[in-house]
């Protein structure tokens, strides 16, 4: 518990083009297809706002208690990169960094997914219960594979 920050990882290689994916990741709107989450409450609000993708492009949230409240933004954009600050809301106020690394896999793309933040009073409280890798890595790895299966089709 004396550590000052977290991270989880996860990564997989995706069936499609570093330009596909990174097209996906820029684009909040392209995320109802492959994000973990969404599916989660189907009475879920969703507000984009800023940039339509890409660098400043936003996604607001609000949803029952398993989607919880937050914000996002695309804050770092480039080929091989995706950078998305997250501010969580509900049930629990964080500021997290989630970032997308994307290198050439023969004919796929090689995804890293990595999300950091500050281990707050509240993640380590939960941490005594379920490390945060256990709690958030399985959603990265059903994200991950969904956004596989929805650049394959």
């Amino acid at each position: 518990m004396a550590d000052s920050t977290f991270e989880v990882v996860r990564e997989r290689t995706i069936d499609a083009s570093p330009e596909r994916v990174h097209d996906s990741l820029i684009d909040f709107h392209a995320w109802q297809a492959w994000s973990p989450w969404e599916g989660l409450d189907p009475e879920q609000s969703r507000v984009h706002s800023g940039a339509h993708s890409g660098l400043g492009a936003v996604y607001e949230w609000k949803g029952n208690r398993k989607v919880g409240q937050g914000r996002m933004e695309v804050t770092g954009d480039s080929a091989t990169e995706v950078v998305v600050l997250i501010n969580f809301i509900k049930p629990f106020k964080a500021t997290n960094t989630a970032t997308f690394t994307l290198r050439p896999d023969g004919s796929g793309t090689h995804v890293r997914w990595s999300m950091v933040g500050p281990t707050t009073f509240m993640t380590k409280v939960m941490g005594i219960f379920k490390s945060m890798d256990k709690m958030i890595g399985p959603d990265f790895e059903k994200g991950l594979a969904q956004l596989d299966a929805s650049l394959s089709t």
